[in-house]
C-alpha cells in the first residue's frame, strides 16, 4: 500500500525556492508531506538584485503549506556563511534532522553576455555569476551536510542546466559554462563521499523551462505559451517548472535512489524513467530531442511531436 505523503516527518532545503525550478520542487516536496525550508533573497520586504518583485519565498512556503506539506520561509543569502550557519542551526533546533538539501541557487541570467568573448566579458561581472552559481552551492553544503548527514539516507540534489553529456558542447559563456557544470562536478564528488554514511548525490536539470522570467522574456504566460513558438522553435519542448518539481520529488520518495548515485539527470530522462509527466499531461524530452537532433543527417531532423 503506498500512501500519498512519502516524505511525511522528513525535513527538506530548497536553497533558492524564489521562483521557478526551486519553487516548483519546494511545492512538489512539500505535496509528498516534508517540511521545507525555503529559503532566498527576495522577500515581501526586501528585493534581490534580480529586481523581481512579483515572487517571493514567502509565497513559496505558502505554496507548499497549500500542497499538504509545511513550509518556512527563510530570508537568506547563501554567500553569507554566518546567515547559512543561522538557518542550519534553526533547522536543527526545530527538527534536529536534515534529509535532503537542494542546491538550487544561481540568479545571474541578468549578467549572462552570450557571443562575447571571455576577455571582453566585465571580470567582475563574471566573477560574480561564479559567486552566484558556485561559491554559494559550496557554502550551503558545506555548512548544511555535518546536520544532513547524521541520519542515513540523506539526498543532495544540484540543480544546474545541462546534463555531462550535453555540456560537453560550447556554452557560449566562460563563467557560465563553468557556472554550471560545477554543480555536476559536485555532485558527483559529493555521492562519492555519501557513500559512506548511505546517502546520494546527483545533479537534476530542467529542460527548456517556462520559468517566470523566461515567460517574460517571451511576452507571454502559461495560458498562452505556445505562441512563442514561432519565435523559437524549441520551445515547442518545453517544460513548465513543476516537471522539474516533480522529477526531484520522484527521486526523494525512491528507496532505491542510490542507484543514481553522483549521475547528472534531466527531467524527461526521470519522466520515462518514473512515469510522471508535466502538469499538461505532457512528458517533453529537450535534451533527447537535441542530442537526436545533433546526430540527424542534415534536413533529416526528427519529429518534435515523438519527443513531447
Amino acid at each position: 500500500m503506498t500512501t500519498k505523503t512519502p516524505l511525511k516527518g522528513k525535513v527538506a532545503l530548497v536553497a533558492g525556492a524564489t521562483r521557478g525550478a526551486g519553487r516548483a520542487i519546494a511545492v512538489e516536496l512539500g505535496r509528498a508531506g516534508a517540511t521545507v525550508y525555503a529559503t532566498g533573497r527576495t522577500t515581501r520586504e526586501h528585493l534581490s538584485e534580480m529586481g523581481r518583485a512579483a515572487e517571493t519565498i514567502e509565497e513559496t512556503a505558502e505554496l507548499v503549506t497549500a500542497a499538504g506539506g509545511e513550509g518556512i520561509a527563510v530570508p537568506t543569502d547563501h554567500l553569507e556563511p554566518e546567515r547559512v550557519r543561522a538557518l542550519v542551526e534553526r533547522i536543527d533546533a526545530g527538527h534536529g534532522r536534515l534529509d535532503i538539501l537542494v542546491n538550487d541557487l544561481w540568479g545571474g541570467n541578468q549578467l549572462l553576455d552570450f557571443q562575447t568573448k571571455m576577455w571582453d566579458v566585465d571580470l567582475d561581472r563574471g566573477l560574480r555569476m561564479l559567486d552566484l552559481g558556485v561559491k554559494s552551492h559550496i557554502i550551503t553544503s558545506s555548512v548544511a551536510l555535518p546536520l544532513l548527514v547524521r541520519r542515513t539516507g540523506g539526498l543532495v540534489i544540484e540543480v544546474t542546466d545541462g546534463t555531462a553529456e550535453s555540456n560537453k558542447g560550447f556554452r557560449e559563456n566562460f563563467y557560465y559554462d563553468l557556472a554550471k557544470n560545477a554543480p555536476i562536478r559536485m555532485a558527483f564528488i559529493l555521492g562519492e563521499e555519501l557513500k559512506s554514511v548511505g546517502g546520494t548525490a546527483v545533479a537534476v536539470t530542467p529542460g527548456f523551462i517556462r520559468s517566470e522570467e523566461m515567460l517574460d522574456i517571451f511576452g507571454l504566460t502559461e495560458e498562452n505559451w505556445r505562441d512563442g513558438i514561432d519565435k523559437q522553435a524549441h520551445w515547442a519542448l518545453s517544460e513548465s517548472p513543476v516537471y522539474v518539481g516533480r522529477a526531484v520529488a520522484a527521486l526523494a520518495t525512491d528507496p532505491g535512489q542510490t542507484r543514481w548515485n553522483g549521475r547528472s539527470l534531466d527531467s524527461g530522462q526521470l519522466a520515462r524513467e518514473y512515469g510522471f509527466t508535466d502538469a499538461d499531461g505532457s512528458r517533453p524530452d529537450v535534451w533527447g530531442y537535441l542530442k537526436a537532433e545533433g546526430e540527424a543527417e542534415e534536413g533529416h531532423r526528427p519529429p518534435m511531436e515523438d519527443y513531447r
